[in-house]
């Protein structure tokens, strides 16, 4: 008798546990992102965990100024977010190439420069890369408003073996509804593809139809109407960085020993780009305990 009336208990126990964590299932899916948010700011994080569009008071631009070597790139990127600013049709942006040339900081410096002559007209969402998968949600709740809005993946690719990338295109571009009027979808990466491609697929024996394999992997960034390419710099373009970051600092009794410095930091660093050029800026402004 006290042990049926044990197992009773340890039914009751279970039946107990397992409705709360229904509960708490049930509250998780009925949860979505509040867009009343979007009127706090302009800038935002996306926490997929929490479901939240998170603030931030204090956002890190660069002068979109001393971007340089890239003023077609600065220019296309420019036109096209004004046009979506203003409520005119405009493309998902692919920025891609060569590390440290300024691929993120050209979104985000265009950005602001744009919300600065258009106040409230656009808001920028930052998403993570692990985080694609819970971009149908955002957006199911973001076209809701009436504000333009530009997501934004720093640093998108796709291992060979990620699936992930497929409810990215059909987030972007494809589906029954299309992408809402509202909503652009800008990202960065080293890759021009996004998805890597190992040497069995370059190989034409390891696949009975190679071609299709490569189309279904180079669909993805068609899905991006405008490709934005970042190449390495010359040396001249790599001073003329330099230069503006020395008149932007005012570090001009300093410019000839920079300019000297700078190019022995850029062998040492093995590279030449705009992040290669801001780090000596840094490393300047400190020994001579400049504050910038």
């Amino acid at each position: 008798m006290v042990k049926k009336i044990d197992k009773l208990m340890d039914f009751s126990e279970t039946n107990r546990i397992l409705s709360q964590i229904a509960k708490s299932l049930d509250s998780m899916t009925a949860q979505k992102p509040n867009i009343k948010t979007l009127e706090k700011g302009d800038v935002f994080i996306w926490n997929a965990d929490r479901l939240k569009l998170e603030l931030i008071e204090k956002v890190n631009f660069t002068d979109i100024s001393l971007l340089k070597a890239i003023e077609q790139s600065k220019k296309t990127l420019l036109d096209n977010t004004k046009q979506f600013a203003d409520g005119y049709s405009a493309n998902n942006i692919l920025l891609w190439g060569a590390r440290g040339m300024g691929k993120s900081s050209l979104v985000k410096s265009a950005f602001a420069a744009i919300n600065q002559d258009r106040p409230k007209k656009i808001a920028l969402i930052e998403i993570h890369r692990e985080d694609i998968a819970s971009l149908p949600l955002l957006i199911s709740v973001l076209k809701k408003t009436a504000r333009q809005i530009i997501i934004f993946c720093d640093d998108l690719s796709f291992d060979d073996h990620d699936s992930s990338y497929k409810s990215l295109k059909a987030v972007l571009e494809g589906g029954v509804e299309g992408r809402p009027a509202n909503i652009l979808f800008y990202a960065t990466s080293n890759r021009r593809h996004l998805i890597s491609r190992d040497m069995e697929e370059n190989n034409d024996k390891a696949n009975i139809r190679p071609k299709e394999t490569a189309d279904e992997k180079i669909s993805l960034s068609d899905r991006f109407g405008l490709w934005l390419g970042f190449y390495s710099c010359s040396q001249d373009d790599y001073l003329k960085m330099i230069d503006a970051y020395i008149e932007h600092y005012n570090l001009q009794s300093h410019q000839k020993l920079a300019r000297k410095e700078s190019l022995i930091w850029a062998v040492t660093r093995g590279a030449r780009s705009g992040r290669v050029a801001y780090q000596y800026i840094c490393d300047l402004a400190g020994r001579l305990q400049v504050r910038l």
